[in-house]
C-alpha cells in the first residue's frame, strides 16, 4: 500500500446522544484540519443498491495519506476525544487508501 496518496476514513455512526455528539463534532473539526483532512460525506441521504447492508449515518473523511490517517487516529488529541464520541454514539470504522 503506498502511504503517500489519499486515504479515507469511512464510518458507520449509529448516534445516541445527538447534544454530546454535536459537542464532539465541534470539537474534532479543528484537530482534522490540522491533520489535513476534509470532510467528503457527513449523513445524509443514502440508497443500499445491493446486499443487505443498512448503515445508520456514513461519514467519509479525506486525509493526505493513510500514516496521515493513522497519525490522527492514535493522536493523543484524538484518543483523548474518542470517549466523548464512543460515549454517545457507536461507530465502525475501516481506512482504505485511493488509487493513484
Amino acid at each position: 500500500m503506498d502511504l503517500r496518496m489519499s486515504a479515507y476514513a469511512i464510518m458507520d455512526v449509529q448516534i445516541h446522544d445527538i447534544g454530546q455528539y454535536m459537542e464532539y463534532m465541534g470539537r474534532v473539526a479543528p484537530l482534522l484540519e490540522a491533520a489535513g483532512a476534509r470532510y467528503l460525506v457527513r449523513g445524509g441521504p443514502f440508497k443500499v443498491l445491493e446486499g443487505d447492508y443498512q448503515p445508520y449515518r456514513l461519514v467519509v473523511v479525506e486525509f493526505p495519506s493513510l500514516a496521515a490517517l493513522e497519525t490522527f487516529h492514535a493522536s493523543d488529541e484524538y484518543t483523548a476525544l474518542k470517549v466523548t464520541r464512543d460515549a454517545c454514539s457507536a461507530t465502525r470504522l475501516i481506512a482504505v487508501s485511493g488509487t493513484g
